[in-house]
């Protein structure tokens, strides 16, 4: 029998797009019920190469690697321990002026109510049963979303705990893993793919580290922002707000609600509340445009269209964890997508539109250039003097002629 040719061997495409399919369901599918072990992984992935400069460094000094390794734990713990330590206080001397935010609230809440009742004609009984109705609607929307919340919450902790433990293994093994990686890709060889790991690297750590100086700037800002309009606990809610950075394009926005509620209740005027969302607002902008490309740079070059688009996916999937890991997994996405020919349209159109179009361009023009240098080929013998039909070489004329 004739074997058939290659054409009519070849995938029929729609079960190529089929099988892409059923396999893009089935990750997304394992991504989700395994989430709670997958999200902690993932963290320490990301803290693992934040540390590994810290590591290489002490290593550097004669430090045995395991030493190593656990000073950087201890190094980035401490600086955990030392945030949630100021927190806590700041929480502490918030919690103590309750009383009078209370009072202040009962205030606002009494003035409401009597304009209520002088401009609508709604008695205050009438206002007060509609308050309540919507208010146990609320608290009961709200119970089961608690519910859920801590159950999550509560797994998650568990989980969370170790990873410590997976930053250790991941630092100790990383020359191991990076060996595993060339016995699974062998059709890659292992130039490319070293250059590929070391592209992502490079992404992930000057993210990482761009982001931490980018939540220090914003909180100085929004500090002194509201320093300067007087709203008390200003230090707090302005690094709060700064830390919101981590959900990318809606944090600080976020950051600026509960500084906005409590300048209505303890200042004098609801004017300051729209300063803090000004000023807040205005730190975003400068977040977004100058601050963040500027430190974090191009490396991390995805168009804010397709970071909203996994914002919203990762949270889905993943709730706040998402919301936390979305723009660098798609960083990590786009490095993958561009390395391989086939889907490197996909990485393109992940990327920022005038970086990508701007190398796209530079690309043509290299080709061209190249192109040229073939039909003008570089001729080492022009000065050469040519020979006659005969084979006679002509005698050149006398210098001076």
């Amino acid at each position: 029998m004739r074997p058939l040719p290659d054409k009519d061997r070849e995938t029929p495409v729609y079960l190529k797009i089929a099988s892409t399919l059923v396999a893009l369901i089935a990750t997304v599918y394992i991504l989700y019920v395994l989430r709670e072990t997958i999200i902690p992984l993932a963290f320490s992935i990301l803290l693992a190469i934040l540390l590994h400069p810290v590591c290489a460094w002490l290593e550097v000094r004669r430090i045995p690697r395991v030493g190593a390794i656990l000073l950087s734990i201890l190094t980035l713990f401490s600086v955990i321990v030392v945030l949630v330590y100021v927190v806590s206080m700041q929480i502490g001397s918030f919690a103590e002026e309750l009383p009078r935010i209370t009072e202040k609230a009962e205030a606002i809440l009494d003035q409401t109510l009597t304009m209520g009742e002088r401009y609508l004609n709604i008695s205050r009984t009438q206002q007060v049963s509609e308050a309540k109705k919507y208010l146990i609607n609320a608290l009961s929307e709200g119970r089961a979303v608690l519910l859920n919340t801590l159950v999550t919450t509560t797994g998650a902790i568990s989980t969370f705990v170790l990873i410590p433990l997976y930053i250790f293994f991941f630092l100790l093994y990383r020359d191991f893993f990076r060996m595993f990686l060339h016995k699974a890709v062998r059709k890659v060889p292992n130039e490319d793919l070293n250059a590929l790991l070391k592209k992502i690297y490079e992404v992930i750590r000057s993210y990482l580290s761009g982001l931490f100086l980018v939540i220090l700037i914003v909180g100085v800002l929004n500090s002194v922002g509201l320093l300067i309009l007087g709203i008390p606990h200003a230090i707090f809610f302005g690094f709060l707000a700064g830390f919101l950075i981590l959900i990318p394009y809606i944090g600080i926005l976020i950051g600026s609600v509960l500084p906005a509620l409590l300048s209505v209740v303890t200042m004098d005027s609801p004017w300051y509340a729209v300063g803090v969302i000004g000023i807040m607002s205005f730190v975003q902008f400068l977040e977004g445009n100058f601050i963040t490309p500027n430190i974090v740079g191009s490396k991390v070059s995805v168009n804010p269209l397709a970071a909203i688009v996994a914002l919203f996916l990762g949270g889905q999937l993943w709730g706040l964890s998402g919301l936390i890991l979305a723009l660098p997994v798609t960083a990590i996405l786009k490095v993958v997508l561009d390395t391989i020919p086939s889907l490197e349209p996909y990485g393109f159109l992940l990327g920022e539109p005038v970086h990508e179009v701007a190398e796209e361009k530079a690309g043509i023009l290299r080709g061209e250039m190249a192109k040229e240098v073939k039909k003008k080929p570089n001729r080492r013998y022009r000065n050469k003097p040519r020979k006659k039909p005969d084979g006679n070489i002509p005698t050149p004329p006398p210098a001076g002629n």
